[in-house]
């Protein structure tokens, strides 16, 4: 039994050994970084409360010592009542107080949207790294963004009723962007300098096709969400938007991960990875799917946020390294850190009116790609 034990614990030791310190830094510091950001995020609304009151309401004991709480609020009325009675929870409804049923009905949803649109971007931005061998490669420098933008506007203006797909919608958007993005700077294959161009030309297409979308709109309404889209905006999500997100999160995020070692493989070029045994055109398709499906599923719950995918992976990889296994980790983590905190900074840099967040990550990244354009002798090379 004993030596049974030292084998699995010997076992667990080398399937963590990829675990190190600045991985392990990176991961508690973008914790600590998300936990105070939606603190602040969770302290301002119409409701005025004592700050107080409102961090009560956050750690509020009925929430966390009723499961059943939870699995309502992130699983639905029906599913999460479902839930807690397989789980051998009690069903029955629990009243909370009044700021603590506001803190979390109404304010929490956009803490944990931006945790989900800042993982995916983040993941989504690193395998596209991997898979184009360019630093510089991300969903919104590459057309997947715009692409998965005009794909949802002509949902809501033209498709309304296919609204409760927008997450698949936003996906095919994407993929249709990034195939046409790979057509144009296909010639013998392909070069990081033509993929960006090609990039640029996709979503200056796309953008131009998004706004002539808007004088087909009648509703001012819908108009304004139209905006909203365009410019990334996590105002008045809410726990729809999170239900929404999450599956597919559970899906890119994990699936990303037990790729690490194919992507990897992928960043020594087509030549070594062929030698390898590697399929690399099935490869690459495989884990682009993927990583239009992560931009995807952001992009539909809150619009282009840009630069996201490109700042994060980049900062993540001058921390730990270019594994990839620490590098979507660390990604994973580091993105909700950058979004949360971006997301405060829209809030307050002109309150009592709100910025979308997009606006304030492209100030950000707008400077930053630049930087790393001027920081490489040869544009894209890793």
């Amino acid at each position: 039994m004993a030596s049974e034990t030292g084998e699995a614990s010997l076992g667990l030791r080398d399937a963590l050994s990829w675990v190190d310190t600045p991985l392990v830094t990176v991961c508690v510091g973008s914790l600590a970084v998300v936990l105070a950001a939606g603190l602040v995020q969770v302290s301002f609304g119409t409701f005025t409360m004592p700050l107080s009151a409102v961090w009560g309401a956050v750690f509020d004991p009925i929430v966390w010592t009723n499961p059943q709480v939870l699995l309502r609020l992130f699983l639905g009325e029906g599913l999460g009542t479902e839930a807690a009675g397989l789980l051998g929870l009690s069903t029955a409804p629990v009243d909370l107080p009044k700021e603590t049923l506001i803190v979390w009905q109404i304010r929490m949803p956009r803490v944990v949207v931006a945790v989900l649109v800042g993982a995916n971007l983040a993941v989504s931005g690193a395998v596209f790294q991997a898979v184009t061998r360019n630093e510089l490669a991300s969903p919104y420098i590459l057309g997947v963004s715009s692409g998965a933008g005009l794909a949802i506007l002509l949902t809501l203006i033209v498709f309304a009723e296919l609204a409760f797909m927008l997450p698949l919608i936003a996906a095919g958007g994407g993929a249709v962007a990034f195939a046409l993005v790979y057509a144009i700077a296909w010639k013998g294959g392909t070069t990081p300098v033509r993929l960006v161009l090609a990039g640029v030309i996709v979503s200056t297409v796309f953008g131009s096709l998004q706004t002539a979308l808007f004088f087909f709109a009648d509703d001012l309404g819908v108009v304004q969400t139209a905006i909203a889209w365009t410019t990334g905006s996590l105002t008045g999500v809410d726990w729809e938007q999170v239900r929404m997100a999450l599956p597919w999160t559970l899906v890119t995020v994990p699936v990303t991960l037990v790729g690490a070692r194919q992507l990897n493989v992928l960043l020594l070029g087509e030549r070594t990875a062929r030698s390898l045994g590697m399929s690399v055109e099935r490869v690459r398709f495989a884990l682009s799917g993927v990583a239009v499906l992560a931009a995807g599923t952001a992009i539909a719950v809150a619009g282009i946020v840009g630069f996201v995918g490109l700042i994060v992976p980049h900062m993540v990889r001058q921390l730990v390294g270019s594994d990839y296994k620490r590098l979507v980790v660390g990604s994973a983590f580091a993105g909700p850190a950058l979004v949360a905190l971006a997301d405060v900074g829209a809030r307050l840099a002109l309150s009592p009116a709100q910025l979308p967040v997009g606006i304030l990550t492209g100030l950000i990244g707008g400077p930053y790609f630049l930087y790393l354009m001027r920081r490489q002798g040869a544009l894209g090379e890793l």
